[in-house]
This record gives C-alpha cells, structure tokens and sequence, in this order.
C-alpha cells in the first residue's frame, strides 16, 4: 500500500510539472486567453494594489486568489462586489464559503464575471448589421486545509471558464494552488500561489491559446504596537521581461519598435511589485492605500504628474454587514471604483 501511495505521488508530482513548464510560457497581459481571471477581485484588494495572497482572516474575498487563506472564520459569509471599470465595461464578483463541520472545516465557492458592454456589428462595407454583446464568467470551488503541526495551510481551488463574444465562444478549465505561513506571534504571512494552471476546451476558431497562467509570492505584516498592516507582494514571477512598448516614450520615433525607453534592471524588478498598507485591520472602521508600480509605470504620461497606480479605500462594518469601497487611478482621464458587501449569514 505505500509503495503504490508513493508511486502515485510521483505521478502526481510528474503532471504537476509537466503543467507548469507548458504554462509558464503563458505571457503577461493581452497574450492569452480568459486574461479577466487576473482582474482584482474585491475592493480591500485593489486599495491595498492589487493581487494580494497574504490576506488570513474572515474576508471570504481572499480564496479567489488564494485558496490556501479558506478557514472556519469565513464560514457562512457571503460577499459581493462591483467595479465600474474603463469606459462601458464592468465587471464583480460573489464568494460564499461553508463550514461543514470542525473536522472537515470550509469549503468556498466563488463567481467572477465580466461584462464588455453592447458593440454594433457591421459589414464589410460599414453597413450596421445587428448588436452584439460580449462577457465571460468563471466558477469555482476550493478547499484548504492546515499541514499537521505546522504553522503551514495548503489550499486548491477548480475553476469552470466560459467566453462569449457574439458568436464565438469558448470553454477552459483550471486549477490554482495555494500555500501560506502563518506566524500569529510576530504577525508574519507569507504566501506562495500558482494561478489559472490549465487549459482552453473548445477553442473560438481553429489556434488553441494559453491561458494567462502567473506565479505570485507576498509577505505581510501586523505590528505589535501599531496599528496597521503592511503588504508586499511579487505578481508575475514566471516571467522577468513585463515590459511593453510605449509610443510616449520611444525615443527612436514610432514605430522603431524601442520597448518602453529601454528599461533599466531596476525599473523591470520594481514592475513586479505591488505595496499596500492597511490601518486599524481589527477595527469595525478600516482605510487602505497601495500602489501599483506596474499600472504606473505602464500609464504614466511623460513630464506630467498622472498619479497612475494609485489606489485607496475604505471598510465599514455595522453589525452584519460591511461595505468596501476602493478608488483606483490610471490616468488623468480614467479611473475605477470598486464596491462590495460582506454579509455575515
């Protein structure tokens, strides 16, 4: 019996790598398909910068990226959440998360969907010929569970992936992996996650694409004698170059294809990063702010002051109920507002 244990262990092991090396030629942004599963999911997330895994405690938001963070203080928590995206788009999300019982403990589950808003369908002469609209949504379900005398909690989650544009549709499916450490002594979390590690079923014409698999590590803090909660965390660490072409800053004049101003060692590593800070954590009354340097970089306008990158937000808690909310900023023109309510059934 542990002879055939550890051999499938070793088969499991063998998959879980032939997956990851396949997907980790998955590219950062636009280059798969299914990229709304990388949107943030709640707005405590996008005030504190954004794909933040390091979150342990009841907000039943937090297993939507990191299903190691499911536990028995969620149980019978509904949430949902809205955001007032770019132009005509939007786009939420909703968890849900069920204690069983103190043995088996917590089980979540979650939806998050977009909405591209109604387009009008024209031929090749430019003659209107219906509207059409577009959206996405993905279902999951997940799991976590404590590594026996340790401060270690290990989580999966499943997720059911569907994509409509008109009519053109598409099936995926996938898993993400999570593992956090917990240290209540000095109030340290670190995590590890590994996302949308799958597949596309049916493809929406005759090429089969990746999905937009990221590998995420963060680290977090509550001081003893003070009272907040800091946040660092890593986001796209399967891939070091995340640069893109800016046209602004092409110093070679368009269309030389010069990538972003040549971008210096320190100024690709700081792309991967995302810092927030939350103040009063415990407390009914919470305020949050974060940065994403990515996001600033990317949308920033040369020579002037856009505060691309910034985000900042609140969360009230009566009795039970508590409401979220978030600003985030891209650029002098754009900007995103992000809402939620956490339920306590």
């Amino acid at each position: 019996m542990i002879r055939y244990l550890a051999g499938m262990q070793r088969k499991l092991w063998n998959l879980l790598v032939f997956l990851f090396i396949q997907s980790a030629m998955a590219q950062v942004g636009g280059r798969s398909t299914f990229e709304f599963l990388n949107l943030i999911s709640s707005p405590r997330q996008a005030a504190l910068g954004g794909k933040v895994i390091t979150i342990y405690d009841d907000d039943v938001n937090a297993p939507l990226f990191n299903p190691a963070t499911i536990n028995v203080d969620m149980g019978n928590q509904l949430a949902v959440n809205f955001v007032d995206y770019l132009g005509d788009v939007t786009y939420g999300s909703a968890s849900y998360a069920y204690t069983y019982d103190r043995h088996v403990q917590t089980f979540h589950a979650g939806v998050t969907y977009i909405n591209y808003g109604t387009f009008e369908g024209r031929d090749i002469n430019g003659e209107f010929t219906n509207s059409f609209r577009g959206n996405e949504v993905a279902l999951s379900m997940g799991y976590a569970r404590n590594i026996l005398f340790t401060d270690f909690y290990v989580g999966g989650s499943v997720k059911l992936i569907s994509s409509q544009l008109e009519d053109f549709t598409s099936l995926g499916g996938a898993v993400d992996l999570g593992l956090i450490y917990v240290n209540e002594r000095w109030g340290v979390n670190m995590s590890v996650v590994i996302r949308n590690l799958g597949v596309q079923f049916t493809k929406f014409d005759d090429r089969r694409e990746d999905l937009p698999f990221e590998v995420i590590a963060g680290i977090s803090q509550k001081l003893n004698h003070l009272p907040f909660r800091w946040h660092l965390t890593m986001e796209n660490l399967q891939q070091w170059d995340t640069t893109f072409e800016n046209p602004e800053r092409n110093r070679e004049g368009v269309g030389e294809n010069v990538v972003d101003g040549d971008v210096s060692f320190i100024n690709n590593a700081f792309r991967h990063l995302l810092a927030g800070v939350e103040f009063f954590p415990d407390k009914a009354i919470n305020l949050r702010l974060g940065y994403n340097f990515r996001r600033g970089e990317e949308l920033r306008f040369v020579e002037q002051r856009s505060f691309a990158g910034i985000s900042a937000g609140f969360g009230i808690k009566i009795n039970n109920l508590k409401f979220n909310y978030t600003f985030a900023k891209y650029t002098t023109a754009v900007n995103s507002s992000f809402f939620g309510l956490n339920i306590y059934l």
